[in-house]
């Protein structure tokens, strides 16, 4: 009896596989979300409340446009310009009109690109943004003349621009009328900087192709997200055109600040603050450097 008093035996709860799967199953979706960079589960809605970054690693999650817009602007108010502005399909090409409206649907944008006035730290500013659910926020026609107006009326108005760049680059199905946006958009910045005019471009993943090869890398200052891939062709075939090994951290904004790209690697926390000091600073429509 002495032996048996201390060695009892334990008792432990046992769960079938087939438990685990239906309780897995009873969690709404949407109440977690894992982290692609540490795997940590996280509860959406304090991720949220973080701007979308992970309190473990800081991660940063893709952002939509309209949480873009209301992280950034002063009490998230936006005035919107050329929201009726819609792409057509001009090389007839195969499912694009069926595509394009699936995809307004799903996102309840009218295109990849948000464009618009407000203001950060009480500065008034003309800003536009793009979102990657919108066929992965590749620029075509219409993207393109959104992001042209937008300058165009900031330098009627004497306002500086912030562009937040987040694009697989140029939009295939509209061909060669995709590849004259570059053109368009980096003509029309040309004419901000003989209007003295500050442009400010912040590039968040990814930042790619021809929208990486025209307005996203020409501003007065360049910005970018921690971890943000930056970069025009891919990296294997960089690789395989050079036959070299790539390092690392290749195309990363920290690469591109490493070697004098960009300006400045600023968490999503930040992004506010420093713009609204950044606009404190050129204040008045003074061009930086002039």
């Amino acid at each position: 009896m002495l032996k048996d008093l201390f060695h009892k035996k334990r008792k432990y709860a046992t769960i079938t596989t087939q438990e685990l799967a239906e309780r897995r199953d009873n969690i709404p979706e949407g109440i977690m979300t894992k982290c692609k960079n540490c795997s940590e589960l996280l509860i959406s809605r304090e991720l949220e409340k973080n701007l979308k970054t992970c309190p473990r690693c800081g991660y940063h999650f893709p952002m939509s446009a309209p949480e873009r817009i209301a992280a950034t602007l002063d009490e998230g108010r936006f005035f919107e310009y050329d929201q009726g502005l819609t792409s057509v399909d001009p090389l007839q090409f195969e499912d694009y009109p069926a595509k394009l409206a699936q995809v307004q649907a799903a996102t309840g944008l009218t295109e990849a690109v948000v464009t618009g006035e407000g203001t950060i730290g009480g500065n008034p500013v003309v800003m536009g943004v793009m979102d990657s659910r919108f066929i992965m926020g590749s620029m075509g026609s219409v993207v393109g003349e959104k992001i042209t107006r937008a300058i165009e009326r900031a330098m009627e108005k004497r306002y500086p621009v912030i562009m937040f760049a987040a694009s697989g680059g140029a939009r295939m199905q509209e061909g060669v009328f995709s590849l004259m946006q570059m053109a368009k958009t980096s003509a029309a910045l040309n004419k901000l900087s003989k209007e003295k005019l500050l442009f400010v471009s912040v590039l968040t993943h990814p930042t790619t192709g021809g929208v990486s090869a025209s307005f996203a890398s020409l501003g007065d200052i360049n910005i970018a997200e921690p971890g943000a891939l930056i970069g025009f062709a891919g990296r294997r075939v960089i690789e395989q055109t050079i036959r070299q090994k790539l390092p690392e951290d290749f195309q990363t904004a920290e690469f591109l600040l490493k070697h004098g790209i960009i300006d400045k690697v600023v968490h999503r926390k930040e992004m506010k603050p420093t713009l609204a000091k950044i606009l404190d600073l050129h204040a008045g429509g003074v061009r930086h450097g002039s």
